[in-house]
């Protein structure tokens, strides 16, 4: 990863302030300092988010043992979206997730008949339905959430309360700024 050019160009202000010139040696050394950062945070981020799907993948096979799995893994992934896009109809669960109507239509009524999923008529327009998550989705994604659950918990125990609200406004502005690729509905700061 190479350091972008505006963090190489930001002067330091507290040399400014004391009028001590950088010299290129200083300069590259900030620069190789930036780039080695930039590459732990990628690896950290990449490594607690390996940790959260491999202990998922985990739950998932030992349910396995007790009985046949229920979700084929491109259902579990639309069930998911359908879950985050909060109550989708079936055309914009398919824009959303870039397939066509008919083949959204084909998935959406397997996880109907699954049980994990059911369509809600809208009061508004009697046509149009919205999908709503069912009971038994909420068993298989506690599978994930409880751990998270847990790590928070463990995040409150082992930081103290400015680190969990400086960690909690990363989080936000992560969701809300940084990641317009995925247009999920506004999270507001409680």
């Amino acid at each position: 990863m190479t350091v972008p050019l505006r963090w190489r160009l930001l002067p330091d202000p507290i040399e400014q302030q004391h009028g001590a010139d950088k010299s290129p040696k200083t300069e590259a050394v900030d620069c190789a300092f930036l780039e080695e950062t930039f590459q732990m945070l990628e690896q950290a981020f990449s490594d607690v988010y390996t940790k959260f799907k491999l202990n998922f993948y985990r739950k998932v096979f030992s349910r396995f043992e007790d009985r046949e799995a229920s979700l084929t893994t491109v259902e579990t992934f639309c069930i998911e979206i359908i879950h985050a896009l909060e109550n989708p109809t079936v055309n914009e669960f398919a824009s959303f997730a870039q397939i066509s109507p008919p083949n959204a239509a084909y998935k959406v009524n397997n996880l109907i008949q699954k049980g994990y999923l059911r369509k809600i008529r809208s009061k508004t327009d009697k046509r149009e339905y919205y999908l709503e998550v069912t009971p038994k989705y909420f068993e298989y994604y506690n599978l994930s959430f409880g751990y998270m659950l847990t790590v928070i918990e463990r995040i409150k125990e082992r930081f103290s309360p400015q680190e969990v609200s400086q960690l909690e406004n990363i989080l936000d502005v992560m969701y809300n700024e940084l990641m317009p690729e995925v247009p999920l509905p506004k999270k507001l700061p409680e």
